[in-house]
């Protein structure tokens, strides 16, 4: 069972299921305008803070997964489940969503 490692936050993944903090962009102002978050880009590198079990394959084997906690992951701009927990953002994602880790 994997919890998140900086925080009281307690949570397992089912499956090939990752938890992701995303990381926080910095404020930007273009031309001395303030940019609201609406039209901030969404943050597309975060940090694994729970990761499940793994998949099973038509065998019924598990296959181990590729991430660990704490790990530094790049993945897709629209991807996964946004959640709040504990009063943080998180992200719960698939494996497979994750395209690198940094």
């Amino acid at each position: 069972m994997a919890t998140a490692s900086n925080t009281k936050l307690s949570i397992s993944p089912m499956a090939d299921r990752i938890v992701i903090e995303p990381l926080e962009e910095a404020e930007e102002m273009r031309g001395g305008l303030y940019i609201p978050d609406t039209a901030k880009e969404k943050p597309q590198q975060g940090t694994v803070v729970a990761v499940g079990p793994g998949r099973l394959n038509d065998d019924g084997v598990r296959i181990p997964m590729e991430v660990k906690t704490g790990d530094r992951v790049l993945y897709g701009k629209y991807t996964g489940t946004e959640v709040k927990l504990d009063g943080g953002d998180y992200l719960i994602v698939k494996e497979t969503d994750v395209l690198a880790v940094l």
